[in-house]
């Protein structure tokens, strides 16, 4: 779509431009030798087994390279189902030696200890991310890798607080004289298989891995073909922390190979994933096979309601930012607004105006507000729901261009004059696009908000808390913000139902994913 103006505003407003400051064709010079290293002298990344940094089986590697550039970063391990079949084996023994031996409270400390120490290399950490990734330094620093730490460090608090309970069954025994006492104990599931996606990857790395480590598991993570830089150095910095040889286990490599084989393996008893509803299903069928427990926080296509009374001193910067954060890969973004019809004008020329003074270009400057999309074939993919709405008659207000030199950059866009059964109402594009449509009734918002198979989250705009209490009890989402979106905390549970998947991270109920329920009855 090269040479069409930056517009913002409704039908009524098309004409008024703002520019766009945007400069990618250079990177900034990173500040922490970590990032320096990846520039200068891309290294080899092999798989962490067992404590140890290993080659691939087959020996190959998958080339990592900056989204924003293009340049080489590093080569990663391709994984195989041999590598994942040792990674599998090294985690079982840790369960059987001195991971399983430890108390809660050694637990806690290697938690907290990593916590610690994600906090000491964090301007590397976030340098990582930026390069590995492309979003903003400033997020990567401030929000995404302190999020990592806080989840290390919640986790170690419930590691603390594991508890079965004490039964008064109504049985008899014979000889009379005897009682019959009975209990449960929670005990770690087992060995667990961590898959995470490429959008914010420490953090969600953290989602699984310290509710998993909290409960006694032992960890084979497969991360993301894209971005497996951090996840590598998080069990490196778990390791020191002090967690025992085998309990956590990186396997990198492509999704089809070293995913599918962990998926699959018959070692794994707990299967844990995030990413999208395809590759869900996929992973659910093959821990079926295995009769494997599975949680699954997967795609969406979240609304934001926006009712008459809303205060748009919030909305307009928290409905943009909620779907231009992370260049919009977000599983939770806002990517559906319904807007009452009158503020929509408001509202989507303030947004519109948000978005093009947001400053892109590469996440390494400092005052880089949006980085590129993970890569060029996700700019293609978000390209094309873009035209495809074009074609079906829908309106671009703003943004819409790909830009950079691997055009892997897509400006904050605004899409209207939709019909609810176009792709881009229906599935999840995965990029800085918001849909925006006015209502009159709010009982029509309502119906439109929940039209769609998924469920992952939704968010509401408004000063009455009668409407506020109405909406949250009527979206089907698994979160319900109230004036805000893509609000997250450690100690709040975050999950989808129908499509945007089963299972919580976060929060106190994320440990119930990693521990089983065991039921002791005594006669004394």
């Amino acid at each position: 779509m090269p040479g069409r103006p930056l517009f913002i505003g409704c039908e009524s407003d098309k004409h008024m431009a703002v520019p766009l400051s945007f400069d990618a064709d250079t990177i900034p010079p990173p500040r922490t030798d970590a990032g320096r290293a990846l520039l200068e002298n891309p290294p080899d990344e092999d798989l962490f087994i067992g404590a140890a940094r290993l080659p691939a089986d087959g020996g190959g590697y998958i080339e990592s390279r900056d989204p924003a550039s293009g340049r080489l970063i590093a080569r990663i391990a391709r994984g195989g189902p041999r590598d994942v079949d040792a990674a599998v084996a090294a985690a079982r023994r840790a369960l059987e030696g001195p991971w399983s031996a430890m108390t809660p409270r050694e637990r806690s400390r290697i938690l907290y200890r990593t916590a610690d120490l994600i906090d000491a290399h964090a301007d590397a950490l976030s340098e990582l991310e930026t390069l590995d990734q492309g979003k903003p330094w400033s997020v990567s620093r401030w929000a995404e890798i302190p999020a990592a730490a806080h989840q290390f460090r919640f986790f170690a608090g419930q590691a603390l607080s594991i508890e079965g309970r004490t039964i008064a069954p109504s049985l008899t025994y014979q000889p009379k004289g005897r009682e019959v006492h009975a209990w449960t104990l929670r005990e770690p599931v087992g060995v667990v298989a961590a898959i995470t996606p490429w959008n914010s990857p420490l953090v969600l790395t953290a989602m699984k891995l310290a509710p998993a480590l909290a409960a006694g598991c032992a960890v084979v993570h497969k991360p993301a073909e894209l971005t497996s830089l951090t996840a590598l150095r998080l069990a490196e910095l778990l390791t020191e922390a002090g967690l025992p040889e085998g309990a956590i286990n990186v396997v990198t490599g492509l999704g089809g190979e070293a995913g599918a084989a962990l998926a699959a393996n018959p070692g794994v008893d707990k299967i844990a994933f995030t990413g999208s509803t395809a590759t869900g299903r996929a992973i659910a069928a093959a821990g079926a096979g295995n009769l494997n427990r599975v949680s699954l926080e997967l795609g969406g296509k979240s609304p934001a309601v926006v009712l008459a009374d809303a205060d748009l001193d919030l909305v307009i910067p928290g409905v943009a930012n909620a779907i231009f954060f992370n260049a919009g890969q977000v599983c939770v973004a806002n990517s559906r607004a319904y807007i009452h019809r009158s503020v929509y004008d408001k509202v989507v020329a303030g947004v519109a105006e948000y978005g093009a003074r947001m400053r892109m270009g590469h996440g390494l400057a400092r005052d880089t507000e949006m980085g590129p999309v993970v890569s060029p074939a996700q700019a293609d993919r978000i390209e094309d729901y873009l035209r495809g709405a074009q074609k079906d008659g829908a309106a671009i207000l703003s943004g819409g261009e790909r830009l950079g030199p691997r055009g892997a950059f897509i400006q904050p866009t605004i899409v209207a004059q939709t019909r609810p059964e176009m792709r881009i109402v229906r599935e999840e594009v995965f990029g800085p696009v918001l849909v925006a449509e006015p209502f009159d009734e709010p009982d029509d918002a309502l119906a439109a908000a929940n039209d769609t198979e998924f469920g992952l989250a939704a968010s509401v705009w408004t000063r009455d808390f009668s409407s506020a209490q109405r909406f949250s009890r009527h979206l089907r989402a698994g979160v319900v913000w109230i004036n805000g979106h893509s609000l997250f905390d450690a100690a709040m549970p975050v999950g989808g139902i129908r499509q945007s998947g089963y299972g919580r991270d976060s929060g106190v109920t994320a440990l119930d994913n990693y521990l089983e329920w065991k039921t002791v009855c005594a006669v004394v």
